[in-house]
């Protein structure tokens, strides 16, 4: 309560929750028919992607921007003050204080998301829908981005001496997870791979109603590895030989944990339409192939059916089907010049000896082909499971005013109380 840092928090996460979620509500209203829009259209929309993704992306930008700040004040003030010293004498030991500090950074973040459930909290009363499941897996997500800001942040405070360097440090480490998204769009490989573990990526899967083991473990590990490391270097009269000694072991530990969760295939598709799974006919159809399915695309990673068939196909498929091996294949990273190969956007099925070849790139056309390949029949779809949306053709009334006038002015007049009380 008295970290000025956290204070800037708390004022700008309205305005910043405001700006989405007005924008947000007024797209998916005239979308809805709202303003002599197209009527119907709203009935494909789902609030989990017309609503909260965009509402709760003001949480990853202040994780990203504001939280650190919070952290790094938190654990390298006493350092600073050198109440660092006094502390080092209580019995309480490094890694319990790392921790006590870290559970107090996480309250102050769920005070922080009061700002979002306002939002929440003002769709219901223009009449949304709520699909509380899909909901929970938003904030979890932006919960566990939190934590791993929260021990990069208490990591880098420990590491170095001076506040304004573990800034900087933080947000190199923030800048090349960007950059290794960017690699991942342009070479593919194992940097598509390992792009899924970035605290962007994760979020974005949150946000879309999916829950992924691995990437849960991951970043748990990751958060606990964070934490010992920042206790490790809080520990200013242990020797820095073996300080650094003890970091190596921590980062050997930390892999060796790692690999095995990378192995770990089960999911959870929250969402209310099902946006991250086939249909459950395709499903269990699917189910009954037993031997491992090959996949081979020849497609370069910047062409847009490839970005397609990777959302909107692969990564169903993977989730379905385990066993199942994707390979793309390319020569350069654009594509451009290799549309004159006669094989360049071929996509090669291959199973139990049998191979088929298609060029499409739809939902329908890649199941029909691995159903044909592997002797099944077509399912036919339920009428039951197709998703008819939650349209509301509602603007967001008085939320201006709720975001830009009455949260900064209520988070202004406690924060000049509790500076007031502690003088």
């Amino acid at each position: 309560m008295s970290s000025r840092a956290w204070w800037v928090l708390m004022f700008l996460m309205g305005p910043l929750v405001g700006v989405t979620f007005i924008s947000a509500a007024r797209t998916y209203a005239e979308a809805s028919g709202l303003g002599g829009t197209a009527g119907g259209v709203g009935e494909a929309f789902s609030p989990l992607v017309g609503i909260w993704a965009p509402t709760f992306s003001a949480c990853e930008i202040a994780a990203a921007f504001l939280l650190p700040f919070v952290a790094i004040r938190l654990v390298s003030g006493d350092r600073q003050s050198g109440a660092l010293k006094l502390e080092i004498q209580h019995p309480m030991s490094a890694f319990a204080r790392i921790a006590a500090k870290a559970l107090v950074l996480l309250a102050g973040w769920f005070i922080a998301l009061s700002a979002p459930a306002m939002a929440v909290a003002l769709w219901r009363s223009y009449g949304g829908s709520l699909y509380w499941p899909e909901l929970a897996t938003v904030l979890a997500g932006h919960v566990l981005n939190a934590g791993l800001t929260i021990a990069l942040a208490a990591a880098a405070a420990s590491l170095v001496e001076h506040p304004s360097t573990a800034a900087i440090l933080t947000l190199a480490v923030t800048v090349g997870t960007w950059i290794i998204s960017f690699i991942a769009a342009v070479h593919g490989g194992f940097w598509e791979r390992a792009v899924d573990y970035t605290p962007t990526a994760m979020v974005a899967q949150f946000q879309h109603g999916l829950v992924r083991l691995d990437v849960v473990l991951i970043a748990a590990t990751l958060i606990v590895a964070g934490l010992m490391l920042g206790g490790i270097w809080m520990r200013l009269g242990v020797p820095l030989r073996r300080r650094v000694a003890e970091s190596m072991v921590l980062g050997a530990l930390m892999v060796a944990v790692i690999l095995p969760c990378r192995l770990t295939h089960q999911s959870w598709d929250t969402s209310e339409n099902r946006m991250n799974s086939f249909s459950r006919e395709d499903e269990r159809a699917l189910r009954q192939i037993r031997k491992p399915l090959g996949i081979e695309a020849h497609l370069a990673p910047e062409d847009p059916r490839r970005v397609d068939l990777e959302h909107r196909v692969f990564s169903k498929l993977r989730r379905t089907l385990p066993k199942v091996q994707i390979h793309y294949i390319s020569a350069t990273s654009i594509g451009l010049f290799e549309q004159t190969n006669p094989h360049y956007g071929e996509i090669w099925y291959k199973l139990d000896g049998r191979s088929l070849m298609s060029r499409a790139t739809t939902a329908e056309a890649v199941l029909a082909t691995i159903y044909e390949l592997a002797g099944l029949k077509v399912p036919e779809e339920s009428a039951e499971e197709i998703f008819r949306g939650h349209p509301l053709a509602v603007p967001p009334r008085g939320a201006a005013m709720v975001f830009y006038l009455v949260w900064p002015g209520f988070i202004a007049v406690l924060a000049f109380i509790s500076h007031w009380r502690k003088v």
